[in-house]
């Protein structure tokens, strides 16, 4: 059976298949602020992104990825805890049924609605596949999203998603700047872990950023419109494309600010 949220393929599986799921660095984790050690060192995040550079939308029946041209140098994120020049591949959202569940890191142990996830691969290896067999492959900027005002910068995705409902649609998707879905303050905490989805490789310096984003109602209940199934299967909501935290074992999380 393939992987996913439903209570025989969801994460309380996915060792079975993917033994690293019980690894030494897996994501995401609760974040506790008071323990993380705030770190001088740490630079401060460069993003830089062209609208030009996103590509289309997909639906791959675990959430929607809106994919970028990655072969230029139109999009990147430089500084903070990474060396070197990252590219952007995609972005993504997790999401609960309901609010008060849906973001994958925890602070103190609070869940927010929902969780978007900016994934850049390190150019020194030249490809996001190679890329991911390395410790410092990726760099994965986490942000917070929580229903309240709307986003504008989000609207855009939100309009979108009734084009590819069902698993396997794809659609194009141009002229987006995903900088309007970042908060003003770049404060962040990081730390080393793993992609939260199989194959949970251990590749990810995450990036969570402090403050969180807000959208409306109404934006948060169009994520729950999108269905886990191919068009012609059962309806199945996509709700709860979450995994719970993991253990932090040995890491030590550091932030960018006192």
């Amino acid at each position: 059976m393939s992987w996913g949220y439903g209570k025989d393929n969801g994460p309380a599986h996915w060792h079975e298949n993917f033994p690293i799921a019980n690894g030494e660095r897996q994501s995401p984790i609760n974040i506790q602020p008071k323990s993380a050690k705030y770190d001088a060192s740490l630079k401060s995040l460069n993003i830089s992104y062209d609208p030009s550079a996103a590509k289309n939308i997909v639906n791959n029946g675990h959430s929607f990825n809106v994919e970028f041209d990655d072969s230029g140098d139109k999009c990147v994120l430089k500084g903070g805890p990474v060396e070197g020049t990252y590219k952007l591949l995609q972005f993504h959202i997790h999401w609960g049924s309901c609010e008060g569940q849906g973001s994958e890191h925890t602070v103190d142990g609070v869940k927010y609605d929902a969780e978007l996830h900016l994934v850049h691969w390190n150019t020194k290896y030249g490809s996001s596949g190679e890329a991911v067999k390395h410790p410092d492959g990726l760099a994965v900027v986490g942000v917070f999203l929580k229903v309240g005002s709307a986003c504008p910068g989000i609207q855009k995705v939100v309009d979108a998603l009734d084009t590819i409902k069902h698993k396997g649609k794809q659609a194009a998707f141009t002229n987006f700047d995903p900088t309007g879905l970042l908060p003003a303050s770049r404060d962040f905490w990081t730390y080393p872990g793993s992609l939260t989805t199989p194959p949970l490789l251990e590749c990810v310096t995450w990036i969570v950023l402090k403050e969180p984003v807000t959208v409306s109602k109404e934006q948060m209940d169009k994520l729950r419109c999108l269905c886990f199934s191919c068009e012609g299967e059962s309806h199945c909501a996509m709700v709860d494309n979450w995994r719970p935290c993991q253990p932090l074992k040995t890491r030590e999380v550091r932030a960018s600010f006192q």
